[in-house]
């Protein structure tokens, strides 16, 4: 089977050739430099710029000439094997032969998303080396692997938050058609694959597109990365059309199975509907009317209203930041919001998905935060005790076993895999690993420069950090965070093994109309409950003070440690 998203821009084939074009209103005009060689293109209306060029083979090298002599990789590259400053490279979609005819993905509910960095996952960091590790996570009872982004960035590592070439999946982990294989893959052993995407800004180092087409961006809106992405202002129309297009690109072309939407609540958009929508609907529309297609948001406003009618779900960060508080006795920073009665805090967000649904944030100087979410499925929240976020902006990247008590941990591990809500882990978790993952990143000397600055800046405040916190531009940071799968922790691989089995065993068939619970804390047990899609009821009891709780009521699931859970039958 061949697969490819037609685009109104980029390097297209087509029966006459391959078709070059270029939003570039700024320019009057752009020439195309092809293997070498030098081509006019043709102005078209509203800024575009279009040449048409036969007998072009995949992997010709090609880049744009402008006006002051200024040459620039294709901002809609399906690959750029030189990095950001480098040409682009003609890729011919249909060239790879997909064996997954028969997919048609999984419903959300049976997702169990494992979240993964492609850099560190493996000691070589390549797509298909972690396509050589996909039976092990399918074994183990994951059903989802999301990808942290892999757009283009600047460097050979990075998190990938830095992307600036959205449609070209970074030459460090691999080719295009290393990636479908990897994808292929995973749908052979049943797995989903979802990548993370980021369409609030662009990074800092290789965005070329101010050069040439100014109006991508809206100076009315003012980010932490300078002018907002334009969404909503004059010309936004081709704006918005570029990460509609993305967003089918990946489902479409790549078959991935969902995409998580990095900080929508960064996005600066009045239209209705918005971005996030317009998305949503595009993938509903197109690719979700003969499969199962997810989009999932991180998004710290707590934004009720976009799950369901938008979105399938959200990350959960109030989960985490009670059950952290709770495992870690931490209360700086965010998760002073959670200090006050954190056990009562995590029931309603076991219960009902978010803490804040509209109370005051005092870590936000009283800003109002989050809407109702109780009338939510459970299934609308994607919920975790560890992300590259929580770990990796620490200082050192500790992860969370190096911090909580080992019993305390496996409760919480229990309290999540057995929760009606989607459950997250984080590469590694699974085996309680020991090393970090440090915020790396792999830009030119003076932004480089400027970064590691920045990041000593953040925990100056800590005198015994000041001089010891990891370089990010160092190798040697990226090289502590590559996952040591000598050193799995046998006990917790067979413990999340078991919780999983569980999982689908007592609860797969019953989440599909599963209902937001109820709770309540009685004398250190805090007590969940939840009415489950077949009439029966979910029951669980957690204490995290080294007592057990009183069992659960109905017919027992699983009891360890300070957890009970237990399913009563539909009356």
């Amino acid at each position: 089977m061949k697969r490819a998203h037609t685009m109104p821009f980029g390097a297209e084939a087509r029966a006459d050739g391959v078709r070059f074009r270029l939003w570039a209103p700024a320019q009057k005009r752009v020439a195309l430099e092809l293997d070498g060689s030098r081509h006019d293109t043709k102005a078209l209306a509203n800024g575009w710029h279009e040449l048409v060029v036969p007998g072009v083979r995949a992997g010709s090298r090609y880049r744009y000439l402008l006006e002051d002599g200024l040459a620039v990789p294709d901002p809609a590259s399906r690959s750029n094997p030189d990095d950001v400053h480098g040409a682009s490279a003609v890729v011919d979609a249909r060239a790879y032969d997909w064996r997954d005819a028969a997919w048609r993905g999984r419903p959300w509910h049976e997702a169990v998303v494992y979240e993964l960095h492609l850099g560190t996952f493996t000691p070589e960091g390549t797509f298909a080396a972690a396509r050589a590790r996909l039976p092990e996570l399918a074994a183990l009872g994951v059903s989802a692997v999301e990808l942290m982004p892999v757009a283009d960035f600047p460097g050979k590592r990075n998190w990938g938050y830095d992307g600036v070439l959205p449609f070209a999946p970074d030459a460090s982990y691999g080719t295009p058609d290393e990636l479908k294989a990897l994808i292929d893959s995973a749908h052979a052993l049943g797995l989903m694959v979802l990548l993370d995407v980021v369409y609030n800004h662009f990074g800092p180092e290789g965005n070329y597109l101010h050069a040439y087409c100014p109006q991508f961006f809206n100076s009315a809106h003012q980010t932490p990365w300078g002018a907002a992405i334009n969404f909503d202002g004059a010309d936004c129309r081709t704006v918005r059309d570029f990460f509609v297009h993305n967003a089918l690109y990946w489902i479409e072309e790549y078959h991935f199975d969902g995409l998580r939407l990095d900080a929508v609540h960064a996005i600066r958009d009045g239209s209705q509907p918005d971005i996030v929508c317009e998305i949503g609907r595009a993938l509903r529309e197109g690719p979700g009317r003969e499969r199962h297609v997810h989009l999932v948001l991180e998004n710290d406003r707590n934004e009720a209203h976009y799950l369901g009618p938008c979105a399938s779900a959200q990350w959960n960060d109030d989960l985490h930041h009670a059950a952290h508080v709770l495992l870690a006795k931490e209360t700086d920073g965010y998760y002073a919001d959670y200090a006050e009665r954190p056990l009562e805090r995590l029931g309603r967000a076991l219960a009902e998905g978010f803490i804040y649904q509209g109370e005051p944030s005092a870590f936000r100087d009283g800003q109002v935060r989050g809407e109702p979410s109780a009338g939510l499925p459970p299934s609308a929240f994607v919920s975790f005790l560890q992300t590259h976020d929580q770990v990796g902006n620490r200082a050192f990247g500790e992860r969370l076993d190096a911090l909580a008590e080992p019993a305390a941990m496996r409760t919480a591990l229990a309290a999540l895999l057995l929760s009606p809500h989607v459950p997250m882990l984080f590469m590694g978790e699974e085996f309680a690993a020991g090393t970090p993952f440090q915020f790396f990143c792999d830009f030119g000397p003076e932004l480089a420069a400027a970064v590691t600055r920045g990041r000593r800046g953040e925990f100056e405040r800590f005198a015994s950090f000041a001089k010891e916190i990891p370089d990010p531009n160092d190798v040697a940071t990226f090289r502590r965070s590559k996952l040591d799968w000598g050193a799995r922790d046998a006990g917790r691989l067979t413990l999340v093994r078991e919780l999983l089995a569980l999982r689908q065993r007592h609860l797969f068939a019953r989440l599909a109309g599963a209902r937001s619970g109820t709770s309540s804390v009685d004398g250190g047990t805090l007590k969940v409950a939840w009415p489950l899609g077949d009439g029966s009821r979910l029951h669980m009891c957690l204490r995290f003070d080294g007592r057990a709780p009183s069992p659960a009521p109905g017919e027992a699931i699983y009891g360890a440690d300070g957890i009970s859970v237990a399913r009563e039958p539909a009356r």
